[in-house]
């Protein structure tokens, strides 16, 4: 049985140069890397005020709010979610999530794939890079 305790994760910090505000926290639980057959899920925080940064995802997602309440952009549409509550994110359509509350928020979001490309508008820190893919992740030395 595969399982991960996202009360006891390691998380990367990361962030861009050109906004301030786009940085998070996060890490892969479970990944095709780690011996799913057909999911991905990312966890990651934000703090009060900072957005993950617009991206696409090369499968579905579905975004579970575990803490928190976040405003959601998919594509032309934009509400809040706070947690408990879920969204979808379509494959490749662009979207971001900020956090519009006074407390962390940590969201999970779960993929059909076990293999996942996030294509980001800036490039992340400190892999000065704007594609965040599972495989590579995985097979870069800890």
């Amino acid at each position: 049985m595969i399982t991960a305790n996202l009360n006891n994760l390691e998380l990367q910090e990361t962030w861009t140069e050109n906004d301030a505000t786009q940085r998070a926290r996060s890490t892969f639980p479970l990944a095709g890397a780690l011996g799913t057959e057909n999911s991905t899920l990312v966890y990651f925080e934000l703090a009060p005020g900072d957005h993950l940064g617009r991206h696409t995802d090369s499968a579905e997602e579905v975004l579970f709010i575990v803490a928190g309440t976040v405003e959601v952009t998919v594509g032309d549409e934009r509400g809040q979610i706070a947690q408990g509550q879920l969204a979808i994110v379509p494959t490749m359509v662009p979207h971001d999530l900020r956090n519009v509350g006074q407390d962390t928020a940590k969201v999970a979001g779960f993929f059909g794939s076990p293999k996942l490309v996030a294509t980001f508008d800036n490039a992340w820190q400190p892999f000065n890079s704007h594609v965040v893919d599972t495989e590579v992740v995985f097979a870069q030395p800890a």
